[in-house]
């Protein structure tokens, strides 16, 4: 059965289609915006409108062969990756890689493209990107170009081998073949490295107001899996709960977990003790435990864009405040993403969240 097929973003779809149907879309683009608000759906979208073979007019028709099989996932000049748990093997070829994302594909399939999003153990690792990059030098297999969606590309790991994986897109990126189009996917863009948000056109994906959410709940596929999570029943719960991103409700417990423990730390730093901070700190996750750690930094950039949204056109110094803090959570994810313990990660954030002022 297809995955679920699109809600709403009507005003950037029809930008972008008419830039596909010019043929002026840039061969590397960037989707950006909020956590959750279906942005590799919305990527998805565009490559099949890419793909299909229909008229000019009617892209994407939905009944061509080529959109048959990207609803289904199946199409082969269609290249979706994202964030996976590292592999066994140590240094897997691209043969391996691309197993392995065949497989998850699948299991997306099955769920009808409704999935949680990445744990923090989960990144896009340098073998990921070798096997993008060797499959990108590929001739397309059934129609006269390809397509590759990027999801979470924040998660590239760059400690490995000063920025392997970043360098080897950044190549791509440059000098893409004429039959590429790279749709890379954000919901930080701020931590993608410069030199690749400077080869890409960048398009900013919203949240879905209030119509489109409830359109899309009342998917009887949507519908049905949120019953199984176990999500509030009442429509107008879930609404209020996604906020215009349909993902987090998909999130499940790891969500609310996460969410409680960074609410934890903001109380810890205004509560303005010391002692407090540092046992709170090293409460945190051990090493076994990063990938929840890592949720846990996700979950305190959430509601720290809540604060800046809330306090949009005031001007006020909690703004500010909130916005200088999502930098130091920014750079405490970078030292996350290394060697460092979560524990004292934790310690130096919560010493720069409350020279800030939060």
């Amino acid at each position: 059965m297809p995955i679920v097929p699109l809600y709403g973003h009507t005003a950037l779809r029809q930008r972008l289609a008419g830039m596909v149907a010019r043929e002026a879309l840039p061969h590397s683009i960037l989707l950006h915006g909020p956590r959750g608000a279906g942005k590799q759906r919305l990527a998805l979208w565009l490559a099949t409108t890419l793909l299909c073979t229909g008229p000019d007019d009617e892209r994407p028709c939905g009944n061509c062969q080529s959109c048959r099989y990207a609803a289904e996932l199946t199409h082969p000049d269609l290249h979706w990756f994202f964030p996976r748990p590292r592999l066994k093997d140590s240094d897997p070829d691209a043969d391996d890689v691309r197993e392995d994302f065949r497989d998850a594909i699948v299991d997306r399939v099955k769920a009808h493209g409704l999935y949680p999003p990445p744990t923090g153990n989960e990144g896009i690792f340098v073998a990921t990107i070798r096997a993008l990059v060797q499959t990108a030098a590929m001739a397309p297999a059934i129609g006269r170009r390809k397509v590759f969606v990027i999801g979470d590309a924040e998660r590239m790991v760059p400690q490995e081998g000063s920025d392997q994986a970043a360098n080897a897109l950044l190549k791509l990126l440059e000098e893409p073949p004429a039959d590429t189009t790279l749709i890379l996917t954000s919901s930080e863009a701020g931590a993608l490295l410069p030199t690749i948000r400077s080869r890409v056109v960048s398009f900013r994906v919203g949240t879905l107001p209030e119509a489109d959410m409830r359109a899309w709940l009342a998917d009887p596929v949507v519908a049905e899996r949120l019953d199984k999570e176990g999500v509030a029943k009442p429509v107008d719960d879930r609404v209020h709960a996604a906020s215009g991103a349909p993902g987090a409700l998909l999130a499940g417990t790891s969500l609310e977990s996460a969410l409680a423990n960074a609410r934890r730390l903001l109380d810890v730093v205004q509560r303005g003790d010391r002692a407090e901070r540092m046992r709170v700190a090293f409460g945190q996750g051990a090493s076994k435990a990063r990938g929840s750690f890592s949720d846990t930094l996700d979950a305190l950039t959430l509601l720290l864009h809540e604060r800046v949204r809330s306090s949009a056109g005031r001007q006020d110094e909690r703004a500010a405040a909130a916005a200088r803090a999502i930098e130091a959570v920014e750079r405490a994810k970078e030292r996350a993403r290394g060697n460092v313990s979560p524990q004292l990660v934790t310690a130096a954030l919560l010493g720069d969240l409350e020279s800030i002022g939060v």
